[in-house]
């Protein structure tokens, strides 16, 4: 589905630059992954958010066996709920104006999109306050976590510094910019799906079963 979806945009950016095609009945935006509440969007809160409901499985399931850290699975469950919050409506892009006359800087390169100064900042605190919980997992999970995360970073933050860039000289309505765009997105949504691969096979491994019973 990612694929598809990221081919799709790909698509719609040559249709929309090379072609002279905007709008194509509609399938040009609903399919660019830099718009927002389309396709790919919705795609990625999903992800999200079936991210955040395993995370909270396990932490119900590590809380019956009193695991260490279990708080944590918690607190990431919340954090990937209010991911999904911030994907469906661009919150932290908010921060980039008051950030941008924080700088007070006409030229700011890399961090033309200011958001990403309070984003590297918070993934580094992350990375602190996780440190001990991500050591004490099983090293395949850890592995699998530590390259999930390093997908959706690279996306996230590190794709970003490169659009920044490009948007400060050439501006955002040209193919390059796009191209950058959907391979920003195809990095985010690798690495969720890793991540979500990474939460299963950690399930598989520590419970040999797991049942859900509603009760009425």
């Amino acid at each position: 589905m990612a694929f598809f979806l990221v081919l799709a945009s790909l698509g719609g950016q040559l249709s929309r630059f090379m072609l002279g095609y905007d709008y194509l009945k509609g399938l040009v935006p609903l399919f660019n992954v830099n718009n927002e509440r389309n396709i790919p969007t919705f795609f990625s809160v999903l992800l999200m958010i079936f991210a955040a409901l395993l995370l909270a499985v396990i932490f119900i399931l590590n809380r019956k066996r009193k695991v260490p850290d279990v708080s944590k699975w918690l607190i990431l469950s919340l954090g990937f709920l209010f991911m999904a919050y911030d994907e469906a409506f661009q919150i932290h892009e908010m921060l980039n104006i008051p950030f941008r006359n924080l700088l007070n800087n006409p030229n700011l390169g890399i961090f033309y999109f200011a958001w990403v100064i309070p984003g590297i900042i918070l993934v580094l605190v992350l990375v602190l306050f996780f440190l001990k919980f991500l050591l004490r997992l099983p090293a395949k999970t850890r592995f699998a976590f530590l390259l999930a995360g390093t997908l959706y970073l690279s996306g996230s933050i590190g794709l970003e510094f490169l659009g920044g860039r490009h948007a400060e000289l050439l501006g955002t309505n040209n193919l390059t910019y796009n191209i950058m765009t959907t391979t920003e997105e195809s990095f985010e949504m690798a690495g969720l799906i890793f991540f979500i691969y990474a939460l299963l096979d950690y399930l598989a491994d520590s419970y040999m079963e797991v049942r859900f019973r509603f009760d009425q």
